[in-house]
């Protein structure tokens, strides 16, 4: 079988990690790998694990992509792909628009997966458009039902994003040396109780709520210490800003630590007593809950969307409503005595990927 997957670019990050890692699968499974995008710094470890890239535009949101159409039209002809899975949406509407203009005995099986809550609009619609449109949690799902009811709901496949089980184990530790240079690059960690807050720096993270803890904690524990790891776009460097000026104005500038960007969120998970999920919106599905509890780190989330599902699964305890005096109390009665974490069964890489080629299986067969 000939697979290809479509999105953007190739960087580092949550979909480009999760193509990653399917494609090497497939290619383990016996089957052709093909990725499509406008390439970049995850190209040569693609290449390097059996896959083919193929470099093209299909990344910006303009009308001037629209002239990539023929170009896809020919690729798709000559390559012949028995699947094309599309995993964002202008690359998505860019390959439905080649799709159309093949005759029906040349057309690939579509499939498509839904990331995220993303705007509804026609823009967006793209993403329910495939023969099997693949759903990353339940909250997903019901986001598509109610706000794109023209889906027919036989099409729909809930497939919840998993974690490498080989890396993301509860007995993993940092290496010393990793734990040597840490203690170098941050020693007013050292000795404290670490309180992590990861994720992009956004205003939907809930950083003020973090902040606001970490201040309320330590009037009782001044060996709690904060840490926000993650990294602000050029654009929100403002609210980056703004919130070192919380951390000043709470009288927190010894007591939280902003890492800046870290390829090492493994190793600060594991090395974390505690670690929180507090988007203010819901999260389509929740990934740094899921590393943290795999790696035996409690994890206290506002309840709601694919963190409730993840959280319902592995720590009920952590599940809380986004109420300030809810988060306080949480916090201090699992760092006083931490809940027992479940073990991980349900959201594992392989059998993600092993679900999604079995849709593909049933496309060609029906």
């Amino acid at each position: 079988m000939k697979i290809l997957q479509v999105l953007p670019e190739l960087n580092s990050g949550g979909v480009e990690e999760v193509t990653l890692s399917y494609a090497k699968y497939l290619q383990e499974q016996g089957h052709e790998s093909l990725v499509l995008s406008n390439g970049g710094e995850q190209v040569t470890k693609l290449e390097a694990e059996g896959s083919r890239h193929l470099k093209l535009p299909v990344h910006k949101k303009s009308p001037f992509s629209l002239r990539s159409v023929p170009t896809l039209k020919k690729l798709l002809l000559s390559e012949q792909p028995d699947i094309m899975h599309l995993r964002s949406r202008v690359p998505a509407w860019l390959m439905m628009l080649a799709w159309q203009q093949l005759p029906k005995t040349k057309r690939p099986k579509v499939v498509t997966t839904v990331h995220g809550f993303y705007s509804i609009n026609r823009y967006s619609s793209i993403m329910t458009k495939g023969e099997r449109v693949l759903c990353v949690s339940e909250s997903i799902k019901d986001y598509v039902l109610k706000n794109y009811p023209n889906t027919p709901p036989e099409r729909i496949r809930v497939i919840f994003e998993g974690i490498n089980e080989e890396r993301y184990f509860p007995e993993f530790k940092p290496a010393t040396s990793w734990l040597s240079q840490w203690q170098q690059e941050f020693p007013e960690t050292i000795g404290k109780t670490l309180l992590t807050l990861p994720g992009r720096i956004t205003r939907l993270k809930g950083h003020p709520d973090f902040l606001k803890l970490i201040a309320q904690l330590r009037k009782e524990n001044p060996d709690i210490h904060g840490l926000v790891v993650g990294g602000a776009h050029p654009r929100k460097e403002a609210y980056l800003e703004e919130m070192k000026a919380l951390t000043r104005e709470l009288a927190l500038d010894e007591h939280v630590t902003f890492t800046g960007p870290r390829s090492d969120l493994r190793e600060i998970l594991s090395h974390s007593d505690l670690s929180f999920s507090l988007s203010q919106q819901p999260e389509s599905f929740g990934l740094t809950v899921l590393e943290a509890l795999s790696l035996g780190t409690p994890v206290i989330g506002y309840d709601r969307g694919g963190v409730a599902e993840i959280l319902a699964e592995l720590f009920p305890d952590g599940a809380i409503p986004a109420v300030a005096e809810s988060l306080l109390r949480k916090t201090t009665t699992v760092l006083a005595s931490p809940p027992t974490i479940g073990l991980n069964l349900t959201f594992q890489s392989q059998k993600v990927h092993h679900e999604t080629l079995a849709q593909y299986h049933e496309l060609l067969e029906s």
